[in-house]
Protein backbone atom coordinates (compact mmCIF):
# COMPACT_ATOMS: atom_id res chain seq x y z
CA UNK A 1 0.00 0.00 0.00
CA UNK A 2 2.89 2.67 1.22
CA UNK A 3 4.70 1.27 -2.12
CA UNK A 4 1.86 2.33 -4.36
CA UNK A 5 1.38 5.73 -2.64
CA UNK A 6 4.90 6.59 -2.89
CA UNK A 7 4.71 5.97 -6.74
CA UNK A 8 1.45 8.21 -6.77
CA UNK A 9 3.18 11.06 -5.21
CA UNK A 10 6.12 10.48 -7.24
CA UNK A 11 3.86 10.43 -10.61
CA UNK A 12 2.17 13.35 -9.09
CA UNK A 13 5.54 15.73 -8.20
CA UNK A 14 6.77 14.48 -11.46
CA UNK A 15 3.55 16.17 -13.61
CA UNK A 16 4.08 19.22 -11.31
CA UNK A 17 7.65 19.85 -12.54
CA UNK A 18 6.43 19.33 -15.70
CA UNK A 19 3.69 21.45 -15.70
CA UNK A 20 6.27 24.36 -14.79
CA UNK A 21 9.20 23.47 -17.11
CA UNK A 22 7.03 23.54 -19.93
CA UNK A 23 5.24 27.10 -18.66
CA UNK A 24 8.63 28.35 -18.78
CA UNK A 25 9.46 27.17 -21.99
CA UNK A 26 6.17 28.99 -23.62
CA UNK A 27 6.84 31.98 -21.27
CA UNK A 28 9.85 32.86 -23.23
CA UNK A 29 7.94 33.91 -26.21
CA UNK A 30 4.54 35.52 -24.54
CA UNK A 31 3.64 36.53 -21.03
CA UNK A 32 1.90 35.00 -17.85
CA UNK A 33 -1.10 36.63 -18.74
CA UNK A 34 -1.55 35.36 -22.00
CA UNK A 35 -0.68 31.66 -21.03
CA UNK A 36 -3.66 29.25 -22.05
CA UNK A 37 -4.35 26.43 -19.73
CA UNK A 38 -5.35 24.10 -22.63
CA UNK A 39 -2.12 25.36 -24.54
CA UNK A 40 0.06 24.58 -21.33
CA UNK A 41 -1.99 20.69 -20.72
CA UNK A 42 -1.28 20.03 -24.25
CA UNK A 43 2.06 20.70 -24.33
CA UNK A 44 2.33 18.94 -20.87
CA UNK A 45 0.38 15.84 -22.57
CA UNK A 46 -1.92 15.81 -19.58
CA UNK A 47 -5.82 16.85 -19.50
CA UNK A 48 -6.78 20.04 -18.86
CA UNK A 49 -8.72 19.19 -15.36
CA UNK A 50 -4.92 17.23 -14.49
CA UNK A 51 -3.56 20.93 -14.39
CA UNK A 52 -6.01 21.54 -11.17
CA UNK A 53 -4.73 18.91 -9.27
CA UNK A 54 -1.29 21.33 -9.10
CA UNK A 55 -2.54 24.49 -8.61
CA UNK A 56 -5.37 26.89 -8.37
CA UNK A 57 -4.80 29.00 -11.71
CA UNK A 58 -2.40 30.24 -13.79
CA UNK A 59 -1.04 32.99 -11.34
CA UNK A 60 -0.53 30.62 -8.47
CA UNK A 61 1.87 28.35 -11.34
CA UNK A 62 3.14 31.77 -11.89
CA UNK A 63 4.03 32.51 -8.14
CA UNK A 64 5.22 28.41 -7.80
CA UNK A 65 8.11 30.03 -10.29
CA UNK A 66 8.93 33.09 -8.63
CA UNK A 67 9.79 30.79 -5.40
CA UNK A 68 11.46 28.30 -7.61
CA UNK A 69 13.68 31.19 -9.41
CA UNK A 70 14.02 33.33 -6.08
CA UNK A 71 13.80 31.06 -3.04
CA UNK A 72 16.74 29.33 -3.75
CA UNK A 73 18.49 31.91 -4.00
CA UNK A 74 18.34 33.17 -0.33
CA UNK A 75 20.47 30.76 1.43
CA UNK A 76 23.42 31.69 -1.19
CA UNK A 77 23.14 35.57 -0.59
CA UNK A 78 23.05 34.79 3.12
CA UNK A 79 26.62 33.22 3.02
CA UNK A 80 28.00 35.50 1.07
CA UNK A 81 26.57 38.57 3.82
CA UNK A 82 27.66 36.39 6.41
CA UNK A 83 31.51 36.62 5.06
CA UNK A 84 34.24 39.00 7.31
CA UNK A 85 36.90 40.23 5.98
CA UNK A 86 37.81 41.47 2.25
CA UNK A 87 34.81 43.80 1.12
CA UNK A 88 36.51 43.02 -2.79
CA UNK A 89 36.09 39.65 -2.47
CA UNK A 90 32.84 39.99 -1.32
CA UNK A 91 31.89 42.01 -4.20
CA UNK A 92 33.43 39.55 -6.70
CA UNK A 93 31.28 36.61 -5.17
CA UNK A 94 28.08 38.63 -5.72
CA UNK A 95 28.45 39.61 -9.02
CA UNK A 96 29.87 35.52 -10.22
CA UNK A 97 26.92 34.73 -8.00
CA UNK A 98 24.37 37.08 -10.29
CA UNK A 99 26.02 35.61 -13.68
CA UNK A 100 26.36 32.41 -12.92
CA UNK A 101 22.81 31.48 -11.92
CA UNK A 102 21.64 34.13 -15.03
CA UNK A 103 23.57 31.97 -17.03
CA UNK A 104 22.09 28.58 -15.64
CA UNK A 105 18.51 29.90 -15.85
CA UNK A 106 18.00 32.35 -17.99
CA UNK A 107 14.68 31.39 -18.67
CA UNK A 108 13.65 31.84 -15.09
CA UNK A 109 15.35 34.95 -14.80
CA UNK A 110 13.39 36.63 -17.84
CA UNK A 111 10.35 35.28 -16.45
CA UNK A 112 11.16 37.66 -13.69
CA UNK A 113 12.07 40.48 -15.53
CA UNK A 114 9.21 40.33 -17.67
CA UNK A 115 6.51 39.68 -14.74
CA UNK A 116 8.15 42.12 -12.51
CA UNK A 117 5.64 44.48 -13.49
CA UNK A 118 3.83 42.27 -15.91
CA UNK A 119 -0.17 42.04 -15.59
CA UNK A 120 -0.92 39.20 -12.80
CA UNK A 121 -1.18 40.66 -9.65
CA UNK A 122 -0.50 37.41 -7.51
CA UNK A 123 3.11 37.22 -9.36
CA UNK A 124 3.94 40.52 -8.61
CA UNK A 125 3.21 40.59 -5.47
CA UNK A 126 5.42 37.51 -5.29
CA UNK A 127 8.17 38.72 -6.46
CA UNK A 128 7.74 42.13 -4.72
CA UNK A 129 7.50 39.80 -1.20
CA UNK A 130 11.20 38.23 -2.43
CA UNK A 131 12.57 41.40 -3.34
CA UNK A 132 11.38 42.53 0.62
CA UNK A 133 12.96 39.37 2.18
CA UNK A 134 15.64 39.80 0.39
CA UNK A 135 16.01 43.66 1.81
CA UNK A 136 15.06 42.68 5.43
CA UNK A 137 18.29 40.01 4.89
CA UNK A 138 20.51 42.44 3.36
CA UNK A 139 19.52 44.91 6.29
CA UNK A 140 20.13 42.71 8.88
CA UNK A 141 23.73 41.37 7.91
CA UNK A 142 24.18 45.92 6.95
CA UNK A 143 23.39 46.44 10.62
CA UNK A 144 26.10 43.80 12.05
CA UNK A 145 29.12 45.40 10.46
CA UNK A 146 31.06 48.02 12.49
CA UNK A 147 31.13 50.50 9.80
CA UNK A 148 27.21 50.47 10.13
CA UNK A 149 26.31 49.37 13.46
CA UNK A 150 25.19 52.86 14.64
CA UNK A 151 22.95 53.27 11.66
CA UNK A 152 18.62 53.31 11.99
CA UNK A 153 16.71 50.96 10.69
CA UNK A 154 15.62 53.20 8.26
CA UNK A 155 19.13 53.58 7.14
CA UNK A 156 20.13 50.48 6.81
CA UNK A 157 16.82 49.35 4.56
CA UNK A 158 17.48 52.29 2.12
CA UNK A 159 20.85 50.99 1.66
CA UNK A 160 19.35 47.16 1.50
CA UNK A 161 17.67 48.42 -1.07
CA UNK A 162 20.12 49.98 -2.74
CA UNK A 163 22.17 46.78 -3.17
CA UNK A 164 18.87 44.44 -4.15
CA UNK A 165 17.49 46.83 -6.79
CA UNK A 166 21.71 46.74 -7.91
CA UNK A 167 21.43 42.85 -7.62
CA UNK A 168 18.18 42.98 -10.16
CA UNK A 169 19.82 45.66 -12.26
CA UNK A 170 22.82 43.20 -13.06
CA UNK A 171 20.62 40.76 -13.84
CA UNK A 172 19.00 42.07 -16.13
CA UNK A 173 22.39 43.42 -17.95
CA UNK A 174 23.58 39.81 -17.99
CA UNK A 175 20.43 38.51 -19.76
CA UNK A 176 20.71 41.49 -22.27
CA UNK A 177 24.51 40.83 -22.68
CA UNK A 178 23.96 36.93 -22.99
CA UNK A 179 21.26 37.75 -25.88
CA UNK A 180 23.19 40.03 -27.82
CA UNK A 181 25.91 37.65 -27.86
CA UNK A 182 23.97 34.74 -29.47
CA UNK A 183 22.46 37.29 -32.10
CA UNK A 184 25.94 38.41 -32.92
CA UNK A 185 25.04 41.81 -32.74
CA UNK A 186 27.96 44.25 -32.96
CA UNK A 187 29.64 46.65 -30.04
CA UNK A 188 27.34 45.20 -27.11
CA UNK A 189 28.38 45.02 -24.08
CA UNK A 190 29.36 41.62 -23.34
CA UNK A 191 29.23 39.57 -20.26
CA UNK A 192 32.97 40.78 -18.66
CA UNK A 193 32.09 44.29 -18.97
CA UNK A 194 28.60 43.47 -17.25
CA UNK A 195 30.35 42.18 -14.42
CA UNK A 196 32.88 44.91 -14.15
CA UNK A 197 30.37 47.61 -14.69
CA UNK A 198 28.41 45.68 -11.50
CA UNK A 199 31.56 45.71 -9.44
CA UNK A 200 32.43 49.27 -10.43
CA UNK A 201 28.67 50.48 -9.15
CA UNK A 202 29.46 48.48 -5.89
CA UNK A 203 32.71 49.67 -4.86
CA UNK A 204 30.91 53.32 -5.30
CA UNK A 205 27.98 52.43 -3.06
CA UNK A 206 30.69 50.72 -0.89
CA UNK A 207 32.66 54.23 -0.98
CA UNK A 208 29.71 56.48 -0.11
CA UNK A 209 28.84 54.11 2.58
CA UNK A 210 31.75 55.02 4.81
CA UNK A 211 31.26 58.64 4.30
CA UNK A 212 27.32 58.68 5.30
CA UNK A 213 26.35 60.92 8.28
CA UNK A 214 22.59 59.74 8.18
CA UNK A 215 19.64 61.25 6.85
CA UNK A 216 18.81 65.06 6.90
CA UNK A 217 15.59 65.24 9.04
CA UNK A 218 15.77 68.77 8.96
CA UNK A 219 14.65 68.41 5.30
Amino acid sequence: MSHTVGIRRAQKLKTRQALLDTALQLLEHQSLSSLGLRELTRAVGVAPTAFYRHFADVAELGVALVEETLGSLHGLIGSILAETGDAEVRIARTVDLIARHVREQPAHFRFIARERHGGVGPVRAAIAAQLDAFTEEVAAALGREPVSADWSEEDLRMLAGVYVEHMVMTASAFLTAQETGESGAPDAPGEEQVARTARDRLRLVSLGRLHWTGRDTGR
